[in-house]
């Protein structure tokens, strides 16, 4: 059941983040729902501009499609994932979409402002949610590229103006994360006093962390034993996750996390597998272990056991009487 991302996070704030997991095809699809459904808890499914271009875009929406069929009991929304000005519009009009994501962080702070408001006020007409971007993460996630040098962390001051200014829904901080599997060095973390002030600034409001992906070490290490190369690779302590949501974050995006486990999969069937040639043995292992890694992870943003919460809150603001969430 597709339901209003701005929903899942009133019910969320302050409480639990919801997992914002994005996906590419069937497999990736049908694990994140399996993983969801075991751990009964509610979810983002995101889609990115990269992922709309991978086959095409109806194909992916189709495949969402047959997965709300297959898993009646899931309750989820579904983001454009870093979309540029075209690609949300485009997105919008779809009618497929429970929210978009406007990222104009690497404009100038009133070029931001103008290009999201103008999404905003598109969207909002057909009452689609709006998450932006205010600084700007490094690392490397579709057609999105920061070096380290012009990677900014969110500034405090500017955080309301800027809610303001555009009506946006949601927005995304940049807090010390980045995208892909190399987000830190040394002992760096998250910066939980920037996310403080942020916070104390609009407090109430939705707001996303990005680049959140933990990198799991000992997928690391079985990618890099079946011939991978990743060392250094470090993610984010998902124990972190309950702090954060406590101050504000109510979505939290994982992508990396789900490529390695595909990776790893692969990789070991390849290895210890060489005649295998058909594509189906090692999907079907990765949709299984996939599910798991999501059932685990939601465990830790804490939306795991909320499932039955959440779809007796849509079914009361419906007023349907039933427990179905309909809205």
């Amino acid at each position: 059941m597709i339901v209003t991302t701005k929903d899942l996070f009133k019910l969320a704030y302050g409480k639990y983040a919801v997992g914002a997991y994005n996906i590419n095809n069937m497999e990736q699809c049908m694990g994140l729902f399996r993983g969801c459904v075991d751990s009964k808890a509610p979810f983002i499914i995101q889609l990115s501009k990269g992922a709309r271009d991978y086959t095409h875009k109806l194909m992916l929406e189709a495949i969402v499609k047959a997965a709300e069929q297959i898993f009646p009991e899931a309750v989820f929304a579904v983001h454009l994932d870093h979309g540029d000005e075209k690609t949300c519009i485009d997105c919008i009009n779809s009618g497929f979409y429970s929210s978009v994501m406007i990222d104009a962080s690497h404009e100038s702070f009133e070029e931001n402002v103008r290009i999201t408001k103008l999404v905003t006020e598109l969207a909002h007409a057909k009452g689609i949610a709006v998450e932006a971007e205010l600084g700007q993460l490094g690392g490397v996630e579709e057609h999105v590229s920061v070096d380290e040098a012009h990677a900014k962390l969110t500034n405090p001051d500017d955080v309301k103006r800027f809610v303001d200014a555009t009506g946006v829904d949601a927005l995304a901080c940049a807090i010390g994360t980045s995208h892909g599997a190399f987000k830190f060095t040394g002992t760096q973390g998250l910066r939980f006093d920037v996310l403080a002030q942020i916070q104390a600034k609009v407090p109430g409001f939705p707001l996303v962390m990005h680049g959140s992906s933990s990198v799991p070490q000992d997928e690391v290490a079985r990618i890099n034993a079946a011939g991978g190369n990743m060392k250094g690779a470090k993610g984010v302590d998902a124990d972190q996750f309950a702090k954060a949501a406590e101050l504000g974050v109510t979505k939290i995006n994982i992508d990396t996390d789900g490529r390695l486990v595909w990776c790893r999969v692969h990789r070991e069937m390849f290895r210890d597998k060489p005649e295998v040639f058909d594509l189906r043995p090692p999907g079907k292992i990765f949709m299984t272990e996939y599910a798991k890694f999501i059932a685990a992870k939601n465990v830790k943003l804490g939306s795991a056991g909320k499932l039955d919460e959440v779809r007796a809150a849509l079914s009361k603001k419906s007023g349907c009487g039933c427990s179905c969430g309909c809205k």
